[in-house]
């Protein structure tokens, strides 16, 4: 499949079905993500993959901690809010995912549900969370997003479904204790993936793109 195509085809899934990737076709995957470029070949990611048993139990110990009423302890800066027309496409972002749900924008509760959702990874049968070494800042911060990009479309090319999620992110210390994850590496964020469940409504959700004026100049 050309690049091209990828790309057009990856979307943002937020229902799996209950059926493991085999853990040929994960390996493959994960081997061949490793071929990302990176600042100065520093490749920093470190990641951490859950699936079954260890996957529900973390499950639950995230819920937990977002019930909680505790507030996100993040082990990198989140305080950021966007502000013009990046705010005005964050709304229409969720406008567009609430919609496809048949979600109200007063109903609320049904909202806060379907935030938490984050949390119980979808329904997917894995989910990965994306680490590096704190004092990379920045700079790790694009690599792993060259990482994660890449990542995301070998799934889609073998035909796995995925959802980035920064919310995966929000409540490490669980994550940490469970996978026992060393205190030098952060979590920057998480993806759920799997085979996507194409009767779920939520999964017709689409967002726009704006032209390619409004953010490319060009120069002779």
């Amino acid at each position: 499949m050309m690049l091209t195509d990828l790309l057009k085809k990856r979307v943002s899934v937020r229902a799996f079905l209950d059926k493991p990737i085999p853990e040929e076709t994960l390996k493959k995957i994960f081997t061949q993500a490793q071929l990302s470029p990176s600042n100065c070949n520093v490749q920093p990611w470190q990641v951490y993959v859950v699936s079954g048993a260890t996957k529900d139990v973390l499950k639950d110990k995230l819920i937990k901690a977002v019930m909680s009423g505790k507030e996100p302890n993040p082990d990198f800066d989140w305080g950021m809010h966007y502000k013009g027309f990046h705010r005005d496409r964050q709304v229409e972002s969720a406008n567009s995912l609430y919609s496809s749900m048949g979600i109200e924008r007063s109903d609320k509760q049904s909202r806060l549900a379907a935030l938490i959702r984050n949390w119980t990874f979808f329904d997917a049968p894995h989910a990965l969370f994306f680490t590096m070494e704190r004092y990379l800042n920045i700079m790790g911060a694009v690599d792993m997003g060259i990482y994660a990009q890449t990542l995301s479309l070998l799934m889609t090319e073998k035909g796995v479904s995925n959802c980035f999620q920064g919310a995966l992110g929000q409540f490490p210390d669980p994550v940490r204790q469970l996978l026992n994850i060393p205190d030098n590496l952060g979590i920057l964020f998480g993806m759920s993936f799997g085979y996507a469940d194409e009767k779920a409504l939520v999964n017709t959700t689409r967002t726009h793109r704006v032209p390619v004026e409004d953010s490319v100049v060009f120069w002779d």
